[in-house]
């Protein structure tokens, strides 16, 4: 419960927008399909989701509140709701939840018959579109945490500096009209121009560097090492040096005369034992 109300109300916004009061029992599961694979199967596609017992609750009481507050956006809506279902109890929360429960039995049993009709690459397609969406919701799971831990911003570019600044006078009516008018205003821009714009990005570099040391260091202290950039640089091989047999020499000292013998490498050993037999 607490994770789904975690998730932020555009979540819930974009959710209850969609689903009506029909919906109760089931909602759709949008996943992006596998290219080049077809799931029609005799039962007509995958089971949908169920919905949880939160949004079963903030279905039913939608048109309540959306009647209570005409002038309010859904955003709001949907956070006056999502603090009504923290304020219930236990008890009532107890239908939804296991309301949501009796569905959630009904999707599994659905979703295994449905797996059963399926090719095997089919099944591999399916397989993959989870795998996809499970780390999906990581990486977004990744980046809420570490925009609560305060990680900074990464540093701009030049064009998206220019882009900031010009983005509300630029021309066209959608977003990727903007930019597109905005990326051939960039284009026509003279050299001059841009050095202001180069020399901006830059210094946010800089600004980038400067707050990721501080963080980093912060990180270390509360024990969060695990979110550390790896700075370990790899080491180049130390190139083995071979002693050539030839230009090795050892000394060979007798104990009767204490004269020094030099002898070659290999095969000193050999020689300085002859040595000392000539000499006894």
């Amino acid at each position: 419960m607490a994770t789904l109300i975690s998730c932020g109300p555009g979540f819930f916004a974009k959710t209850l927008g969609l689903l009506s009061s029909r919906s109760l029992a089931r909602c759709t599961c949008v996943c992006p399909a596998v290219r080049g694979v077809s799931f029609s199967t005799s039962s007509g596609g995958p089971p949908k989701r169920p919905l949880t017992g939160y949004l079963r609750y903030a279905v039913q009481q939608r048109p309540a509140v959306a009647k209570q507050y005409p002038d309010v956006r859904i955003v709001e809506i949907t956070k006056k709701i999502a603090q009504e279902w923290r304020l219930l109890s236990p008890e009532q929360k107890k239908p939804y939840q296991e309301a949501a429960l009796a569905a959630r039995e009904v999707y599994k049993e659905e979703m295994t018959k449905f797996k059963e009709q399926l090719s095997p690459a089919q099944a591999a397609a399916l397989k993959e579109e989870k795998r996809q969406k499970v780390a999906r919701r990581r990486a977004i799971r990744k980046k809420r945490e570490l925009t609560m831990l305060g990680k900074p911003k990464r540093p701009r570019s030049a064009f998206n500096i220019f882009m900031s600044e010009h983005f509300q006078e630029a021309t066209g009516e959608s977003m990727q009209a903007k930019m597109k008018n905005l990326l051939e205003d960039w284009s026509k821009l003279h050299t001059s121009q841009k050095e202001v714009y180069m020399q901006l990005a830059e210094d946010d570099k800089i600004r980038y560097k400067n707050e990721m040391k501080s963080w980093e260091e912060h990180m270390v202290e509360v024990g969060r090492e695990d979110l550390i950039r790896n700075r370990k640089k790899k080491t180049k091989p130390k190139k083995s040096v071979k002693a050539k047999g030839n230009k090795t020499k050892i000394k060979v000292v007798s104990e009767s005369e204490g004269t020094e013998m030099p002898a070659s490498s290999p095969g000193t050993g050999k020689s300085a034992s002859r040595a000392k037999k000539a000499e006894e």
